[in-house]
């Protein structure tokens, strides 16, 4: 997959768009059909409701559970942006504007600063956004920055099954086999301080295979 920036310079395809193109390109091979013929097929004989969509691509035509899955998204006009980079990276700039907006607007300068402490660790770190998170990728999910609450960011850390020190969070992460383990809260610019950068470069690090 060719490398994409969103407009801002900001964020990156997510890595995971490559599973999703690759599906689609050989949807037609494996099927019989094309993602176009499959939305065309659900739109004109499927079930009304998504739910059932899913169901009755699985049992009629023995579909998988993501492939139903995702033809029935994309019938309902939902899941569009995971079809291209370009239409990721569009959507990805109004989740972040929508994530910090209204209640949580306090916080969109506290977010756009550890986000630039991320960007600076190295060129291979990605900001990838979804629509509640921004995670951040080196070879795989190091840290991931959440507003958590209208007054509270939650920056993540991908710190494994490490005994956890004063002021980190364990999130439960590990038991749940979730790569984010570790977490600081950000109220406000005094929290972005030497240790949290600290835990932050640890994280990155750690992530180097």
């Amino acid at each position: 997959m060719p490398a994409a920036k969103s407009p801002s310079g900001l964020y990156s395809a997510h890595p995971g768009l490559g599973m999703v193109e690759k599906w689609k390109n050989e949807l037609p091979a494996k099927t019989g059909r094309s993602l176009d013929d499959w939305i065309a097929l659900v739109r004109k004989s499927g079930p009304p409701t998504e739910k059932e969509r899913r169901e009755w691509l699985k049992k009629e035509y023995k579909l998988g559970t993501n492939t139903a899955w995702w033809i029935a998204e994309r019938a309902d006009g939902k899941g569009t942006e995971e079809d291209s980079p370009e239409a990721y990276l569009e959507a990805a700039e109004q989740w972040v504007d929508a994530m910090f907006s209204g209640s949580r607007a306090a916080l969109r300068p506290l977010y756009d600063q550890l986000l630039k402490l991320a960007l600076a660790l190295g060129k291979d770190v990605k900001a990838c956004p979804g629509k509640t998170i921004v995670a951040l990728y080196r070879n795989h999910v190091f840290a991931q920055i959440k507003a958590s609450t209208n007054t509270r960011i939650d920056f993540g850390f991908a710190f494994g099954n490490m005994k956890t020190p004063k002021r980190l969070i364990d999130t439960g992460g590990y038991e749940k086999k979730d790569r984010i383990t570790r977490r600081i809260e950000v109220k406000s610019k005094a929290d972005i301080d030497d240790e949290l950068k600290r835990w932050l470069k640890m994280a990155y690090e750690m992530d180097a295979k």
